[in-house]
């Protein structure tokens, strides 16, 4: 069996709560809109030329009952007031012939900016580490550019996808983030 190298990448989030902690996660996999799917989470590469494409053109292109491969973060609680936040960070080289990373990151008491910068920044660290590259990130960070530069020849940019909710006494409160590989 052969599967293709994905060529397109759609970034989605949702949350549910619910007195069961596995429909909780459900209402938060169809507000993120990939409840009909078969998910297979898979690891973190964005792949060689792959370019991310809005959410609804991505839907379009999918089938109910099709297997997907997603990079997602989940985080759940019973707890009231808890908040929990689920993000994945993209960090895409300049050179679409370079290959990217994704990360996921969840994380309780952080709020959406909190989190989503972390999955970004770890996203950034994760990638220039596979390139050989092995410093502080604060380093190579151009605030005046918004990227990441790696090299001379390598310039990052990042984003992320981020949900946060808090938990509400007597139910499971669950927060996803998904980039959705798309042949």
């Amino acid at each position: 069996m052969s599967i293709e190298i994905p060529s397109k990448v759609f970034l989605t989030r949702g949350h549910g709560q619910h007195k069961e902690k596995l429909a909780s996660f459900e209402l938060a996999l169809r507000e993120a809109r990939i409840a009909p799917f078969n998910l297979v989470k898979v690891s973190s590469i964005f792949p060689p030329h792959c370019r991310l494409i809005p959410k609804e053109e991505g839907l379009k292109q999918l089938n109910p009952g099709q297997i997907i491969f997603l990079i997602m973060s989940e985080n759940v609680t019973d707890e009231t007031h808890r908040m929990i936040s689920a993000s994945v960070g993209v960090a895409v080289p300049n050179e679409t012939k370079h290959y990217g990373y994704l990360s996921e990151h969840h994380s309780f008491g952080q709020c959406e900016n909190e989190a989503g910068q972390y999955a970004e920044d770890l996203a950034a660290y994760m990638l220039a580490t596979t390139l050989g590259k092995d410093f502080d990130l604060d380093q190579i960070w151009n605030e005046e550019k918004s990227v990441y530069e790696i090299s001379e020849d390598i310039v990052v940019k990042t984003q992320n996808i981020t949900m946060t909710t808090c938990g509400k006494n007597g139910f499971w409160t669950t927060a996803v983030a998904a980039a959705v590989l798309i042949p």
